[in-house]
């Protein structure tokens, strides 16, 4: 089931642009301002509604939780009454708990399931519904390397900076979602391409892979989707990490530290704002860099445009190899001839909202961050009181 997306929007410009980059079963509307001194567009302005009802749902739960065990049951039940295609994973329903339920075979009868990494679901699911915290949330990311179904995330986790639904409501949350017409967030992505010299391949004094009778050299490249950030870290080693730093071909810096964080706006409340860097707001169209631990005074974060494109690379004089992650998983090693490419991904994160981009995002900041709360001055009941 192929899904279609009509973006308006001014200018014209973005809606080929947008078009071609989403391709969902949605219609997302934007308000339009006609007021000459206002052509910005209001990040709240944003609508999903379906253009046919939706029939197929992703339900991703946090696996090896027992408290989310309920939920996922009560939840799975309604949609299937609701005559939704219920979508899970195998190795959910591989739970022992599940299995030996016998009021919920029924169910479980009428699921599809897939494998990660192995079954390719992207065209046969209308959105996703996330159980557990903001992890989930990464994850559900992780599983579409390409166009991202509209995803619903409730709060059952810690956090839940990203999951903005309560689960007590769920039934009338769910409908409307069902029925449409919701606010939504596109949360931009990292597309990451690590390219590595194989294991036969040596590097020579000019930086230059070379394998024996392969005078140009032998590489492998890995593509993975990012929403958080990708950390280059010094790893197990005592020593600084030395890694060069360029921007669409530029060598800008070398970063001497402990490693350094390449994040998207949605990655900026994440490992970012804990090591030091601003928070930005999703809606925003920029990729953040910000080192962690530099041994550097005056080395701080910065913010670069959305379309530069970022290269990391081990320096020539490091002393020792480097690791990079993304979003916290794939986990791996960066040697000399090794080089990371990071640019702004074609394929952003349709979020589902509970009230708008705007209000979600502060009231995650309130309730998670305690973003300045402190106990509030004293009212001055006259001007004696000032003395």
């Amino acid at each position: 089931m192929l899904r279609q997306l009509t973006l308006f929007h001014k200018p014209l410009k973005l809606i080929k642009i947008y078009n071609s980059l989403l391709p969902l079963k949605v219609l997302i509307t934007c308000g339009l301002s006609f007021s000459p001194l206002r052509h910005i567009q209001d990040p709240a302005s944003q609508r999903l509604t379906w253009n046919k009802p939706p029939k197929s749902v992703l339900v991703i739960k946090k696996i090896q939780d027992a408290s989310l065990l309920q939920p996922f049951k009560e939840l799975c039940v309604f949609l299937t009454e609701k005559n939704m295609i219920v979508y899970v994973e195998r190795k959910v329903l591989a739970d022992p708990v599940i299995q030996a339920d016998e009021s919920f075979a029924a169910v479980i009868q009428r699921f599809c399931t897939f494998r990660e990494d192995l079954d390719d679901i992207s065209n046969r699911v209308d959105f996703i519904i996330c159980l557990g915290g903001d992890g989930t949330l990464l994850y559900a990311s992780s599983l579409f390397q390409k166009t991202v179904p509209p995803v619903m995330s409730f709060h059952l986790g810690s956090l839940g900076f990203l999951t903005p639904f309560n689960f007590d409501t769920y039934q009338s949350q769910v409908t409307q979602i069902i029925e449409g017409n919701a606010a939504i967030i596109l949360r931009s992505r990292l597309r990451v391409v690590k390219e590595s010299r194989e294991k036969n391949a040596r590097v020579d004094k000019k930086g230059i892979i070379k394998t024996n009778g392969d005078s140009e050299g032998s590489r492998k490249a890995m593509q993975y989707q990012v929403l958080n950030e990708v950390v280059v870290d010094r790893g197990p080693f005592s020593y600084l990490s030395n890694v060069d730093l360029f921007l669409d071909g530029h060598l800008i810096t070398t970063v001497q530290g402990d490693g350094v964080i390449v994040s998207t706006p949605t990655g900026s409340t994440a490992y970012a704002v804990a090591a030091g860097a601003s928070m930005i707001h999703p809606n925003v169209p920029a990729i953040m860099i910000t080192p962690i631990c530099p041994h550097s005074l005056s080395f701080r974060p910065i913010v670069v445009p959305a379309g530069v494109e970022l290269k990391i690379m081990l320096s020539r004089d490091s002393r020792n190899t480097a690791w990079v992650s993304f979003d916290g998983r794939k986990r791996q090693e960066i040697c000399h001839g090794d080089n990371i490419t990071i640019t702004t991904s074609c394929f952003p994160v349709p979020s589902i909202c509970f009230q708008d981009p705007v209000n979600d995002w502060f009231e995650s900041l309130a309730q998670c961050l305690h973003w300045n709360v402190r106990k509030k001055q004293n009212y001055l009941s006259s001007k004696e009181d000032v003395f």
